[in-house]
């Protein structure tokens, strides 16, 4: 899996993601969200962006335990639809050098969001899978404003 093409790089805790740049949309100010109940912890809700619905994703609670500060938004193509992946920082587009394959305790790490590990300058990160970042059936909801 050498050769991998530039990355946003983004800050989660102590923990350093990239994310292909082609599943990224945009970066921005995480916007007001919405609660919509019965959804995994780390889907947060939905928030409006550029006038569509968009489900927001907590990074850090679909890499680990903590929630993230929520610095920074960025919009990322999660199949057909777009997702809102809460960040701590985005650091900025690198190139990085990915590792053969993930250690065997990392296989399934976060439901297959992460799709390897990778290097630079002697620093880890976890390369996000853009399309599958967040299981399908996660990101079926209610609209916003639908009660019960």
């Amino acid at each position: 899996m050498s050769g991998w093409r530039p990355t946003l790089v983004c800050r989660v805790g102590g923990l350093s993601c990239a994310l292909p740049l082609e599943a990224v949309i945009e970066t921005m100010r995480p916007m007001p969200i919405e609660s919509v109940s019965g959804m995994p912890r780390f889907v947060l809700g939905m928030s409006i962006i550029r006038g569509a619905p968009v489900v927001v994703v907590d990074a850090g609670l679909l890499l680990g335990d903590r929630a993230s500060t929520a610095g920074r938004a960025v919009t990322v193509r999660a199949g057909s639809r777009t997702i809102a992946l809460l960040v701590d920082a985005v650091i900025g587009v690198r190139t990085l050098t990915a590792v053969e394959d993930l250690p065997p305790l990392l296989d399934r790490a976060a439901d297959d969001a992460v799709a390897a590990i990778a290097a630079l300058d002697n620093e880890l990160f976890l390369v996000l899978r853009g399309a599958r970042l967040v299981p399908e059936d996660s990101l079926t909801v209610a609209p916003v404003g639908a009660g019960a």
